[in-house]
């Protein structure tokens, strides 16, 4: 298997770089953050980019791309924090009309799992549809005939979540199957996300402890500095190659377990978001701590993505049972 991005690719990545650098710069976070988190007009911005419609077939309106290609544009997505549901939507594409467009936006709910702490729904007041997945299939509702209690601080401040505590069964759209794929192809793209906070978090800590002197030098050249700056890049090109390869496993299912290479991935990436997050902070020293300097949003944000398709220790057990099956079909 070729982990080397094609020409293609590589003008993907740098396009929709690009673009987020541009139309969400880290200035403009906390203009999202009191708005709410979503910008219908950057949104719209996002659907004409081919965000929703990267994985829709060409004779149903869309670009007729692969996970692969998918995960490459969420870890750009995750890279610049750019918030709203937008792996929902993006999976919702074909299966709600308006989600490839950006007309709807549509919100989700992972029931598959259960809800033990209760239904917490993101951006319930920013989004159009609410698509459900339970063990029994996939189900879609009005998201504005829903009310609920917001979370007064929560985890993410650009995911604003409010507690449901009545939740109707809503229109079947798909069936067990179908929710079964589509947490697994959610939760490769979550680990795009959290490959691009990896990358964003090193980025932004390398060029503080380039700029910063102390003691008439950049920090940077301090032997445990360099050491910080190593390990997060060596946990970023361990994410990078597992998430790389749960997209393209689940292109060619021929090459690998699926279930595994997705839940390796979420694993992997998730671990290492957290951690890149934590160290950027760290790095930064007195000033990680402050509101000014963005490198909360990205440990928020890491923070909010882990219990996102399936929580860290679920992966884990998930891992475990394909590693037992597979030696066991071995002996």
């Amino acid at each position: 298997m070729d982990f080397q991005l094609s020409e293609d690719q590589l003008a993907l990545r740098e396009g929709l770089r690009s673009f987020c650098d541009g139309r969400v710069p880290h200035d403009q976070l906390p203009e999202l953050e009191k708005a709410g988190g979503i910008d219908r007009s950057l949104w719209s911005e996002l659907a004409e980019m081919g965000v929703f419609s990267l994985r829709l077939a060409e004779d149903a309106g869309g670009v007729g791309l692969g996970n692969a290609d998918a995960v490459i544009v969420f870890a750009e997505l995750g890279r610049r924090v750019v918030p709203g549901p937008l792996v929902w939507t993006h999976l919702a594409a074909g299966l709600i009309e308006g989600a490839a467009t950006g007309d709807t936006i549509v919100g989700g709910l992972d029931l598959v799992g259960g809800a033990a702490n209760g239904i917490l729904v993101e951006q319930l007041l920013g989004i159009d549809r609410l698509l459900v997945a339970r063990p029994e299939g996939l189900f879609v509702l009005d998201a504005r005939s829903l009310s609920g209690e917001a979370v007064e601080t929560p985890t993410d401040p650009l995911t604003p979540i409010h507690v449901i505590a009545d939740l109707p069964e809503g229109e079947q759209v798909g069936g067990p199957s179908d929710a079964a794929r589509l947490r697994l192809e959610g939760a490769a793209l979550v680990a795009g996300q959290q490959l691009g906070i990896c990358e964003a978090t090193l980025e932004l800590a390398n060029a503080y402890a380039k700029g910063r002197e102390q003691f008439g030098q950049p920090i940077g050249q301090f032997q445990a500095v360099k050491h910080l700056l190593a390990d997060m890049f060596v946990r970023q090109e361990v994410a990078r190659a597992a998430a790389y390869a749960a997209g393209a496993t689940l292109d060619d299912p021929r090459v690998g377990d699926v279930q595994r290479a997705v839940s390796v991935a979420k694993l992997t990436a998730g671990e290492a978001a957290v951690k890149n997050a934590r160290t950027c902070i760290q790095v930064h020293g007195g000033m990680g701590f402050t509101w000014e300097v963005p490198a909360h949003y990205y440990l928020k944000r890491a923070w909010a993505l882990e219990s996102l398709f399936g929580t860290s220790e679920e992966h884990a057990e998930q891992v475990a049972d394909c590693v037992e099956r597979a030696t066991h079909a071995s002996l």
